[in-house]
C-alpha cells in the first residue's frame, strides 16, 4: 500500500511547493534524471545529481498522485496531498532496478545483428528505441525488432544517435555503426531520448527523434556488477564487468568497464563472433560550475557474414545455410568475415554559467577499420608476356557454391531433355555445397609450382576512417515558460578506402588487373604483381568537411506546450584517386570537384493538456538535407563521376498524436505523413539483356554480348510514407499488467524517377525513368500487431509473452525491369513477341505470407546481502515459425525475354533472393550488482 504524505511545512509558509528526493533501493546513493510528473496536470520536473526535486509554479492543491520513474528501474506512485501555502517533503524515496533488465537483453540482441546495416540488408532502426518511455517504440524494440520492422518506414540513417553529444551517425551513408560500442550496455543505459520531431536538446535531430547515451562518470550508479550471458543467436557466450566509484570526496569519479562476446557460431551456419570491449570514464569536478569528463571507448570485433539466398537454395538446404564458408583443416572457415575496430575518444567540458543556463563543449575522435573480406577469382592463372601483354589461361571458376551455373536450375534450363545433369548438381549441392577451400589452394599451388599467379586469393574491402568533431550545445532557461537551446557542430572526415590482399591461399601472387577484360586498375603502376598486405583493385580517398547549427526555444504553460526549432547545415565532399583506373585515365586519379550541399531544417509542434489524463499533441517539420556519400558518386572506386542533377533531399513530415493516462490504463494513438523527394540510390550487379544500351554507348563488346557489371543510378525518388501507431498497456491487477501495440503503415514510391546505368565501358547512359510509382517500399512488414501480459510476483519473479503478428512484407523490386529497356530489343523496337499481360503479371510485387512468432521471457531476482541476484531467460519464436525478413528482385535478367524463359521454369534461375528469419532461439542472462 502507497502511503499518503502529508505537509510538513509550517501554517506560515507563504508558498506552496512539493519536493522531495529519489535513491536507489540497494544502493541507497541519489539517483540523477528520475522523472517527477504530477498525473492530474502533468507538470513534470527531473532530479538533480543530489537526487532531489521541487515543484513551486502552479502547484496543484488537494489529492495528487506523483509517478516517479527512470528507464531500467520499476515506476512507482505516490499519493500526496497538497495544502495551500504549505510544503509537502518527500525525502528519500526509492526505486528499484527493472529486475527483468529487459533494457539489457534488447541492446545485446539488437546492436549486433538486427542492427547491423549489411546484416539483412534493411537498416533497422530499433536500436533507437530501446531505453524510450514510449508504450508503442518499446514494443518496436523489443517485439518487432527480428522481423526488421522499420518504424514508420524509415531507415536508421533518419534518426540521430548521439554519446555525451557527439553525433556517431556515419558520414558514408548517415547510420550509426552500433557495433562500435557493443559489449558495453551496463555503462550505456543512462539514455534520454526524443521522439519524432519532438525537440532535442542537443541537435536538430532527425524524422526518427535522438537518442544521447550520457557516459559522464559521476552519473552513473556507483558499484559493481558481473554479467555473464549464454545465447545461439549471434554468439553463444558473453561475460561483462563493471566498476562505478561515484563521485568521490576529492571531486574525482570514474567508471570501468569490460566484455567479451564470443561464439563459433550463432544461429546461421559459420557464422563466427569474436568480440572483447573496454570502457573507461573518468570525471574532475572543478567546481560548481566546471567540470571535465574523458570518455573512451573501444570494442574491436568480428564476425561471420550471411548470404541471401535464391528459394532453390533454400528449399535444398534450409534456412540456416549459408554459401560463405567451407572446411579447411577438419574447421569452418567463412570467407566473408565484418571486422570493426574504430577506437572513439571523447572529452567533454561542462561549464554550469549559473543555475538556469549551461553550456556543454565536446571534442570527439574516432580513428580505425572497418574491413569486409571476400574471396577475388579469375584473375586466374593470368600472367605478363615479354611485350606487356596479359595472357589469360585457365581462368578460375566462381568459388561460390550457389553460383548459377552449379545449381539444378542451371542444368534444367540449358539441358530440359536429359535432367541427369540437373540431378547429378543437385546431388553434389546437396552433400557439400560449400567453398572448396582445398581446391583453392591446390589450384593456386599447381600454378606456382609453373609460374603461374594465383587464381584466387582472399582481399579485404577496407575502408579507414578518421573523424574528428568538435561541438557546444547551449541550455538555458530564460524563465519559468521559456527554455532555450543552440548549438554549433564541426565534423571533419578522411576516409581511405582500398582492397588490401589478406592471404593468397598457396599462390605466389596476383595480377592487379581486372581479370574479365584485362583493364588496369592502376595505371601508373601496371601489371603490378600484388602479395600479402599490398593494396588491390582500387584505391581512393574521400574527404568530407560539415558544418551545422540549431536553435530551438521551448514554451511550456500549464495547459499548453509548444517548440519551433531551426537547423543550417553546409557539407562538402571531395574525392581524390590514389590509382589511375584505365578506364577512366583521365577522370580518377588526383583530386575531383568539391561537392557542395546547403541543408535547411524547420519544425514545430504544441501540446494540450485537456485535462490530467487527456492530451493531444502535433508536430510538423520540413528537412532539406545533402544527400550520403553512398549516394553522390556512381562508382566511386574506379572514377570522380556524381549522380546526375544531385541536389539536396527533401523531407516534409507531419503527426498528430492522442495520449490517455490513468492509474490503470496508458495509451497513445500517433497518426503520420512523411513526403519525401530527390532522393538517390545506387546500386550494383550483373545485368544481361542490356544490348542496346551497349549498343547506344558506341563501346565494342567482350564476351557476352550484353552481359555487364553495371552501376545502376536512381535520380529524383519521391516517396510517401502513411499510417498509424497505436500503444497501450493496462495494470488489471497489481501483479498482471496487459500491453499491446499496432503499426498500420503504406509506404511507397510515388514517382517514376530517372535511371541510368554506367559501368567500366560506359558513363551515366540514361535509360528514361523507371515505372515505380504505386509501388511499395521494401522496409519490412507494412503492418505489424503484437499483444501480450506480464505477471510480476511481490516476491521478485517474473514471467511475459506476447504473440507477434506480420502482414504485407513486400520483395524489393528492380527498377531497370521497370524502364523501356524491358521490351525494347537490341535494334532498339520493341520485341515483336512482347505479351503485355505477361509483362504485367512478371512484374507485379511479390508479397510474402504474413505469420506469427510468439516470444516467452521471465526471470527472477535476490538480494542477499548486500548484493543483488539475478537471472532472466527469453525464448524467442517459440512456435518456429519460418518466415522470410525481406529480400529483392536479383538484376541480372534485365528484358521481357530473358525474364519470361526464367520465370517460366519451376526453379528460376536468376529468381528473387529472400532473407529468413531465424527460428526459435533463446538467450540466458545471469548478474550479480553488489
Amino acid at each position: 500500500m502507497l502511503i499518503i504524505f502529508f505537509s510538513t511545512g509550517s501554517i506560515f509558509s507563504q508558498q506552496t511547493l512539493i519536493k522531495g528526493s529519489v535513491k536507489d533501493a540497494m544502493s541507497y546513493q541519489p539517483l540523477e534524471g528520475v522523472v517527477i510528473t504530477i498525473e492530474e496536470t502533468k507538470q513534470q520536473t527531473q532530479t538533480d545529481a543530489h537526487g532531489e526535486f521541487v515543484f513551486s509554479i502552479n502547484v496543484p492543491l488537494g489529492e495528487q498522485v506523483l509517478n516517479i520513474s527512470k528507464v531500467g528501474y520499476v515506476s512507482k506512485r505516490y499519493p500526496v496531498i497538497v495544502y495551500e501555502h504549505q510544503i509537502v517533503d518527500i525525502t528519500d524515496m526509492t526505486l528499484e532496478l527493472e529486475s527483468s533488465s529487459s533494457q539489457d537483453l534488447f541492446t545485446i540482441t539488437l546492436s549486433d545483428d538486427e542492427l547491423d546495416d549489411d546484416t539483412q540488408g534493411l537498416g533497422n532502426i530499433s536500436g533507437l528505441l530501446q531505453s524510450s518511455p514510449d508504450i508503442f517504440q518499446r514494443t518496436v524494440a523489443f517485439e518487432f525488432s527480428a522481423s526488421f520492422f522499420k518504424l514508420r518506414g524509415l531507415d536508421s540513417d533518419q534518426g540521430s544517435v548521439m554519446i555525451n553529444g557527439i553525433e556517431m551517425n556515419k558520414i558514408y551513408n548517415g547510420r550509426p555503426q552500433w557495433s562500435n560500442w557493443g559489449g558495453l550496455n551496463d555503462v550505456m543505459r543512462n539514455q534520454e531520448f526524443s521522439i519524432g520531431l519532438a525537440p532535442s536538446n542537443y541537435n536538430f535531430g532527425g524524422l526518427l527523434g535522438t537518442i544521447n547515451m550520457n557516459t559522464r562518470a559521476s552519473q552513473m550508479r556507483s558499484g559493481k556488477r558481473v554479467t555473464y550471458s549464454s545465447s545461439n543467436r549471434s554468439y553463444t557466450n558473453r561475460l561483462m564487468a563493471t566498476y562505478t566509484s561515484g563521485l568521490l570526496k576529492d571531486g574525482w569519479g570514474y567508471t570501468l568497464s569490460l566484455g567479451r562476446r564470443w561464439g563459433n557460431e550463432g544461429y546461421q551456419d559459420a557464422t563466427l563472433y569474436s568480440s572483447n570491449s573496454i570502457f573507461i570514464s573518468v570525471e574532475k569536478i572543478i567546481n560548481d560550475k566546471h567540470s571535465f569528463n574523458f570518455t573512451g571507448i573501444y570494442s574491436p570485433n568480428k564476425r561471420g557474414k550471411v548470404a541471401p539466398n535464391t528459394q532453390e537454395i533454400y528449399d535444398l538446404k534450409g534456412i540456416k545455410y549459408n554459401e560463405y564458408w567451407g572446411w579447411q583443416a577438419g574447421k569452418k572457415r567463412n570467407s566473408r568475415i565484418k571486422e570493426v575496430n574504430e577506437p572513439i575518444i571523447i572529452l567533454s567540458h561542462y561549464w554550469d554559467i549559473n543555475n538556469k543556463t549551461k553550456l556543454n563543449t565536446n571534442i570527439g575522435y574516432q580513428f580505425g577499420k572497418l574491413g569486409n573480406s571476400r574471396l577475388a577469382y579469375g584473375g586466374a592463372n593470368s600472367n605478363v608476356s615479354s611485350d606487356g601483354t596479359i595472357i589469360f589461361e585457365n581462368g578460375g571458376r566462381n568459388p561460390s557454391p550457389t553460383y548459377y551455373q552449379k545449381l539444378p536450375s542451371y542444368f534444367e534450363r540449358n539441358f530440359p531433355n536429359d535432367l541427369e545433369f540437373a540431378y547429378g548438381a543437385q546431388q553434389a549441392f546437396l552433400n557439400y555445397g560449400q567453398i572448396n577451400w582445398e581446391q583453392l589452394y591446390d589450384t593456386n599451388l599447381i600454378s606456382a609450382t609453373q609460374g603461374r599467379n594465383a587464381a584466387y586469393m582472399l582481399y579485404e574491402d577496407r575502408v579507414d576512417d578518421t573523424q574528428l568533431t568538435v561541438n557546444t550545445i547551449l541550455n538555458s532557461e530564460l524563465n519559468e515558460h521559456l527554455l532555450v537551446q543552440a548549438s554549433i557542430n564541426y565534423k571533419s572526415l578522411k576516409s581511405k578506402n582500398y582492397a588490401e590482399v589478406l592471404d593468397l591461399l598457396g599462390g605466389s601472387g596476383f595480377l592487379n588487373v581486372d581479370s574479365f577484360d584485362g583493364v588496369q586498375f592502376d595505371l601508373k603502376n601496371p601489371n603490378t604483381i600484388v602479395g600479402v598486405g599490398d593494396t588491390y583493385g582500387y584505391n581512393y580517398n574521400m574527404f568530407a568537411n560539415v558544418i551545422s547549427g540549431y536553435a530551438q526555444a521551448q514554451f511550456k504553460y500549464d495547459k499548453w506546450d509548444f517548440f519551433i526549432s531551426g537547423g543550417i547545415t553546409s557539407t562538402k565532399y571531395q574525392r581524390e584517386g590514389l590509382f589511375q583506373h584505365e578506364a577512366f585515365e583521365g577522370n580518377s586519379f588526383g583530386k575531383g570537384e568539391i561537392l557542395s550541399f546547403m541543408g535547411l531544417g524547420v519544425k514545430a509542434g504544441s501540446t494540450y493538456k485537456i485535462m490530467g489524463k487527456h492530451i493531444v499533441g502535433i508536430n510538423a517539420g520540413y528537412i532539406a538535407k545533402a544527400p550520403s556519400i553512398r549516394n553522390s558518386y556512381s562508382n566511386s572506386r574506379v572514377n570522380h563521376n556524381i549522380v546526375p542533377n544531385i541536389s539536396e533531399e527533401k523531407i516534409m513530415s507531419l503527426d498528430a498524436s492522442y495520449i490517455f493516462r490513468s492509474p490503470i490504463v496508458k495509451a497513445k494513438l500517433t497518426g503520420f505523413y512523411t513526403k519525401l523527394e530527390n532522393a538517390n540510390e545506387i546500386s550494383f550487379f550483373f545485368a544481361d539483356g542490356i544490348g542496346n544500351v551497349i549498343a547506344d554507348s558506341g563501346t565494342q563488346q567482350s564476351g557476352s554480348d550484353d552481359n555487364e557489371f553495371v552501376q545502376e543510378i536512381l535520380q529524383g525518388i519521391n516517396k510517401n510514407y502513411l499510417g498509424v501507431e497505436l500503444g497501450f498497456e493496462a495494470q488489471v491487477t497489481p501483479t498482471i499488467k496487459l500491453k499491446g501495440a499496432t503499426a498500420l503503415g503504406q509506404y511507397s514510391y510515388t514517382n517514376n524517377p530517372d535511371l541510368y546505368l554506367s559501368s567500366d565501358r560506359f558513363e551515366n547512359i540514361y535509360l528514361g525513368t523507371s515505372k515505380l510509382k504505386g509501388y511499395k517500399l521494401a522496409v519490412g512488414p507494412h503492418r505489424a500487431y503484437s499483444i501480450g501480459f506480464e505477471y510480476r510476483d511481490p516476491d521478485y519473479w517474473w514471467f511475459g509473452a506476447t504473440a507477434n503478428f506480420f502482414d504485407e512484407t513486400y520483395v524489393d523490386i528492380n527498377p531497370l525491369t521497370r524502364t523501356n529497356n524491358f521490351f525494347t530489343d537490341v535494334d532498339g523496337l520493341p520485341f515483336i513477341d512482347y505479351d503485355e499481360d505477361l509483362a504485367k503479371k512478371m512484374l507485379k510485387q511479390e508479397t510474402f505470407n504474413d505469420y506469427m512468432l510468439v516470444n516467452l521471457v521471465g526471470g527472477k531476482s535476490w538480494r542477499v546481502k548486500g548484493y543483488y541476484i539475478g537471472f532472466f531467460a527469453s525464448v524467442n519464436n517459440v512456435l518456429d515459425e519460418v518466415y522470410k525478413t525481406g529480400g529483392f528482385e536479383q538484376g541480372r535478367h534485365a528484358n521481357y525475354r530473358q525474364l519470361r524463359d526464367d520465370q517460366a521454369l519451376n526453379k528460376p534461375v536468376f529468381g528473387s533472393k529472400y532473407w529468413y528469419g531465424r527460428g526459435a532461439t533463446y538467450f540466458l542472462n545471469l548478474y550479480v550488482n553488489f
